[in-house]
C-alpha cells in the first residue's frame, strides 16, 4: 500500500473545518489502508489526522526532531515513531518514506515541507504525486502565487498543473491515487 506523507499545522487554526477535514482524511487513509507518514506530534491539525487514522484502525508514522519532543508534544500512540536531529533531517526521512504528499491548512512550516516536495519533484528528485486539501479555501491565495510566478516567468505551468487541488478528502484521494505510481505488496 502507499504510504501518504501529510504536512499540517501544529495548530488547529481558527475555521473548525479544518479539524473535521483533518479528521476525515486521517479516517480515509486508514478506510484504504494507506499508511500515515507526518511530523510525529499529537498536537494542532498533526495531532487531529493522526489520531482519525488511529481511531479507525490506521498505520501511522511519525518523524519528529528531538528538540520539538516536548514542544510539539510527541503522540506516544504511534506503531512508528522515527526521532531525528533536525528539521532538515525530518523532511529527507518523510518523503523517503512516502509514495506522495497531501498538504493541509498550516503555517511556515506545513509551506515550507510543501515547496521543498515541490522543489524536488521539480529538478527531477523525485516523481511522486502532491496535493492541496483545499478546506474553506485556504490555499486559494498560496495559489494565486503559484500563477503569478507563473505569469512573471519564474515557474513552468506544468509544475502548478501537477499539483492535486479539492476542497473535499474523497475527490482528493481519488485524484491522488490516480496519481500514484504502482506500489508493490509485500
Amino acid at each position: 500500500m502507499p504510504s501518504i506523507a501529510v504536512f499540517c499545522g501544529a495548530r488547529a487554526g481558527a475555521n473548525a473545518l479544518y479539524t473535521e477535514d483533518a479528521q476525515a482524511l486521517g479516517k480515509a487513509l486508514a478506510a484504504r489502508g494507506w499508511p500515515l507518514v507526518y511530523g510525529g506530534g499529537r498536537v494542532g491539525l498533526m495531532g487531529v489526522v493522526a489520531q482519525g487514522c488511529l481511531d479507525a484502525g490506521g498505520e501511522v508514522t511519525g518523524v519528529i526532531p528531538g528538540f520539538l519532543s516536548s514542544r510539539e508534544v510527541l503522540h506516544s500512540g504511534l506503531q512508528v515513531n522515527h526521532q531525528v536531529e533536525d528539521l532538515f533531517e525530518r523532511k529527507g526521512l518523510m518523503i523517503e518514506l512516502a509514495d506522495g504528499f497531501i498538504a493541509l491548512p498550516g503555517g511556515i512550516g506545513t509551506l515550507d515541507e510543501l515547496l521543498e516536495v515541490m522543489a524536488w519533484r521539480q529538478l527531477g528528485c523525485i516523481d511522486k504525486p502532491i496535493a492541496l486539501l483545499n478546506t474553506a479555501g485556504y490555499f486559494d491565495p498560496w495559489c494565486a502565487v503559484l500563477e503569478h510566478a507563473v505569469k512573471e516567468g519564474f515557474l513552468d505551468r506544468s509544475e502548478v498543473s501537477r499539483l492535486l487541488v479539492h476542497d473535499r478528502v474523497d475527490r482528493l484521494l481519488e485524484a491522488l491515487e490516480e496519481s500514484l505510481p504502482l506500489v508493490a505488496a509485500p
